[in-house]
């Protein structure tokens, strides 16, 4: 399995520090707001890792933060007229509840920035007693940039070009514009906390730092998060912790590219900021976790109702798929007979080009046009009159349907019952669409009844009306079926 690694800008085969332990931690949120599409992608990539790893084997122990001390928790505190606290736990509680409908794995581990201020404040003493960090006057401390001779090696940014365009801000002590806060000097109404620098509350690059060698055993296997994490967070994370511990803090740093909204930055001041919970109004939650796995996670993903529509079609076809290979195998009666040896050998091609996938750096991408290779196998032996009844094709339905909840699995897709998965997708659909399940009852019952008394010039004209309505009506053994195009 490869890994692309940004500590060295290049893919890197991946094996543990530790037999066959794996330690992985992903910076989470500032809970401080509802979460966006941007949150989504970053979670969603990173359980999918972890979903892979553990598929090949690997004992995960994860770790995913939660910053629940912050500036703009603050803030939103004193608009909310809550506690810093009360903020911190109703954004969290809304985060847990938009991943829970992603289909995001709990972390195995989830600490609070403000149950490891103890920790913190004795990294930051040895930062201090070592020289690689300083005091100043007003309470304040800052990390010494300069002591730490590989600063930017994450990056890739010369320090002297940054200290070029840097300033100190009005107020601060610092002896470098480059310096970054470990700890802050409380002001009037924040949280705060004893110290030996007095009341105040860590920065936010001293948190990730503390709780990752508070969980794990250094170096971590794979530190992770969004492309924007890179500089500042990452590079002085690594700073703080390699300058203390004199050991690698982490081996591997794994980035997920950045969401576009309609091919621009997503942003509040562009008034085209998506939570989760706004797409969710529109789209069933495994139509948005598909969006997000058909880009290679590195990639940046340019979400557009487009794209949704065409990725809700694709979860369409496949849960169908699925559905009519279930089918299948409720049938009693099975004939001898044998398939064509290509389709098994076509079918080993395709599980052997999923596992080259997701190998590959985690190429989610290409895994899904395996999947859709094995969907089409699937259909072609289903309408094969000679193929589709026989014992061979009955263990391949099998095989197919085995490989589809392996693959789910990673991939945090059709894992659901079948049937049911489709009526609850239905009604997502129906209700976006503004189409009235009762009407279209009606309409398919009137066709119904023209079609037995053989007016088959009103039930084309019923068939044309539902077509108006994007609904498509499907004649079956059990009777008719409808959906919508």
């Amino acid at each position: 399995m490869q890994l692309y690694n940004t500590l060295h800008g290049a893919k890197e085969p991946f094996s543990p520090a530790r037999d066959n332990r794996v330690s992985l931690y992903a910076c989470g949120i500032t809970a401080y707001d509802l979460c966006h599409i941007g949150h989504a992608r970053s979670a969603v990539v990173f359980d999918v890792l972890v979903r892979h790893l553990r598929a090949k084997g690997f004992e995960v122990a994860f770790a995913r933060n939660f910053t629940d001390v912050d500036d703009k928790i603050i803030n939103r505190a004193n608009q909310e007229g809550l506690s810093s606290k009360e903020v911190a736990e109703k954004y969290i509680a809304a985060f847990h509840e938009d991943m829970d409908r992603l289909s995001v794995l709990r972390a195995d581990v989830e600490p609070k920035a403000t149950e490891h201020i103890p920790d913190m404040i004795e990294l930051t003493e040895k930062l201090i007693s070592q020289g690689n960090a300083y005091a100043t006057s007003s309470g304040d401390v800052y990390f010494r940039v300069r002591s730490f001779a590989d600063y930017g090696k994450l990056s890739g940014r010369n320090p002297d070009e940054m200290r070029a365009g840097a300033r100190v801000e009005p107020g601060e002590e610092k002896e470098d514009p480059l310096d970054f806060a470990l700890w802050k000097a409380a002001k009037p109404g924040e949280p705060f906390w004893d110290s030996p620098w007095g009341q105040g509350r860590p920065g936010w690059h001293l948190e990730c730092s503390a709780m990752n060698e508070t969980l794990f055993e250094l170096p971590i296997d794979i530190h992770g998060g969004g492309k924007d994490l890179i500089f500042p967070h990452h590079e002085n994370e690594i700073a703080q912790s390699e300058a203390a511990s004199g050991k690698e803090f982490a081996r591997f740093w794994v980035h997920n590219g950045f969401v576009q909204i309609d091919a621009e930055k997503m942003a509040k001041s562009l008034g085209n900021f998506k939570t989760i919970r706004e797409i969710l109004e529109s789209f069933h939650p495994e139509t948005l976790r598909f969006f997000l796995l058909t880009r290679h996670y590195r990639s940046p993903v340019d979400f557009t109702a487009q794209a949704m529509e065409e990725a809700e079609k694709n979860v369409h076809r496949i849960y169908t798929a699925k559905l009519a290979l279930e089918q299948e195998l409720e049938r009693k009666k099975w004939s001898q007979g044998p398939l064509p040896e290509d389709l098994g050998k076509e079918l080993d091609g395709l599980e052997q080009e999923w596992a080259e996938a997701m190998d590959d750096d985690l190429n989610t991408a290409a895994a899904l046009a395996s999947v859709f290779g094995v969907v089409r196998l699937a259909n072609r032996i289903m309408e094969d009159k000679a193929w589709r009844k026989t014992e061979a094709a009955k263990a391949m339905y099998t095989r197919i349907l085995d490989l589809f909840a392996a693959w789910g699995e990673s991939l945090g897709l059709f894992t659901r019952p079948s049937s049911e998965f489709l009526e609850e997708f239905k009604a997502v659909r129906v209700l976006r669409k503004g189409v009235d399940p009762a009407q279209v009852e009606k309409l398919v019952a009137k066709r119904t009844d023209a079609k037995k008394n053989k007016d088959f010039a009103t039930a084309d004209t019923i068939r044309d009306q539902l077509a108006e309505m994007s609904v498509e009506v499907r004649d079956t053994p059990a009777g008719p079926v409808w959906d919508l195009l």
